[in-house]
């Protein structure tokens, strides 16, 4: 039996978005506890070039939904990127769940084929559906997902391994 791309992409990003929920409901609880303003966590980031916890996280989220719509050939929702507390991000990766969860698996089938084409400022991508799930779209959600993780854990909230990864 094969894979579909459902199942290597719509339940990835759904329990990724959940471990990423519950990082930053550690987070919170990290501020509270040693009296310091959530808003530090959220204006944090790696490096001066790199974008803060709150960005991280906005771009995981318009990575998941992003892929999940494109495979399934329907229009990408926008979002404005304004969250900039715990509540608010929450807030969007709830949204982004809802949406993502909402996609038929049958709108799936025979995605791995379908053309996806990016606009960037550089120009146009084109990909298959499944070298864009597996080269480009998961790829760049781990990455800002392991941002965010990396992000809290530089700042002393008590993350570990099994947080990011979640239930195994």
């Amino acid at each position: 039996m094969s894979l579909s791309m459902y199942e290597v992409s719509i339940p990835v990003l759904a329990r990724m978005l959940g471990n990423l929920s519950n990082l930053l409901k550690k987070g919170e609880a990290n501020a509270q506890a040693r009296s310091i303003d959530p808003k530090v966590y959220i204006d944090s980031r790696l490096a001066p070039d790199m974008y803060p916890l709150a960005r991280q996280v906005q771009i995981a989220s318009d990575m998941a939904k992003g892929c999940a719509a494109r495979l399934a050939g329907v229009e990408v929702p926008s979002w404005e990127d304004t969250e900039s507390t715990f509540d608010e991000l929450q807030a969007r990766i709830a949204k982004t769940l809802d949406f993502i969860k909402g996609i038929d698996a049958a709108k799936l089938e025979g995605s791995e084929t379908r053309t996806v084409v990016l606009k960037m400022r550089s120009g146009e991508l084109s990909f298959s559906g499944r070298d864009y799930l597996l080269g480009f779209a998961m790829p760049n959600f781990y990455f800002h997902v392991t941002a965010a993780y990396a992000i809290l854990r530089y700042n002393g909230v008590d993350v570990g391994k099994m947080d990011y990864l979640g239930g195994v």
